[in-house]
């Protein structure tokens, strides 16, 4: 089986880096923990990775706004280099925190599907209730063609977030998304239904709880997969036998079999 290496994304903040870097190595794959001043001084480090991901957390304190001051960071020293790691075939996750960098970067949706930054068409901002939300919530997939999804299969994840709230520019762009594919995973009840506050605990357009880029390798989602590794971190996982399954391994577990063919 191929060697797969991932790089685990860190600057001033950010705090799921452990845990991210935990979840990929229980997937199968090599993961180091890098931080973003590492990579802009040797920016070809990034030839011998082939998973990126960009943790949660609250990068740089989320002043301006959440993900803004990394995402411009990035934008400013890598943009060239991210867009090549993905034009090479490789793989982006971002969580929580880590979507909307990739979100305020303009490398998601990707509505135009020409791979070039745009940050006017969407946005992640704060949610309707006016509050952090710490729960656990149901995600369906919205695309049958993303890498780290596995299709039709409904998932149940922690989050935790204040600024969580997808939004669209206009109805067109709205449109766009749902019609191409974009939309990767939407907040919805145990039974598959959507609906309003906590099932949508932010009040994102379209109940949208993750996006996915043109090519199907890049996504981002605000809920924490890697936090949902072993069957024990299930909130109500004594009430179930040891068939339960950890949700989140699952995105981790995608990837990495994608990479190995």
């Amino acid at each position: 089986m191929a060697n797969i290496r991932a790089i685990v994304l860190r600057a001033a903040g950010i705090n799921c880096d452990l845990e991210t870097e935990h979840a990929l190595e229980v997937a199968g794959a090599a993961a180091d923990r890098v931080h973003i001043n590492r990579i802009i001084e040797t920016p070809l480090m990034l030839d011998e990775y082939q998973i990126m991901v960009f943790p949660g957390g609250f990068s740089y304190g989320d002043d301006v706004a959440a993900g803004r001051i990394l995402a411009n960071q990035i934008v400013h020293h890598l943009s060239d280099v991210l867009r090549k790691f993905i034009d090479d075939g490789k793989l982006a996750l971002g969580i929580c925190n880590g979507f909307q960098v990739l979100v305020k970067m303009g490398i998601l949706p990707d509505v135009a599907g020409d791979g070039k930054l745009d940050s006017s068409s969407v946005s992640i901002v704060d949610n309707d209730c006016g509050q952090f939300q710490d729960r656990w919530v149901y995600l369906q997939p919205g695309t049958d063609r993303c890498v780290f999804i596995t299709p039709g299969k409904r998932i149940y994840l922690p989050m935790a977030h204040g600024e969580g709230k997808v939004v669209m520019k206009d109805t067109d762009t709205l449109e766009k998304i749902k019609d191409n594919g974009h939309v990767a995973f939407r907040y919805v009840d145990a039974d598959g239904n959507t609906g309003g506050f906590p099932v949508n605990p932010n009040g994102s357009t379209d109940h949208i709880a993750g996006l996915v880029d043109s090519t199907g390798r890049v996504m981002g989602l605000m809920p924490h997969p890697e936090r949902f590794i072993q069957r024990t971190q299930h909130p109500r996982w004594t009430r179930h036998d040891e068939t339960l399954e950890a949700d989140g391994v699952s995105i981790f577990k995608n990837a990495v079999g994608y990479l190995q063919g």
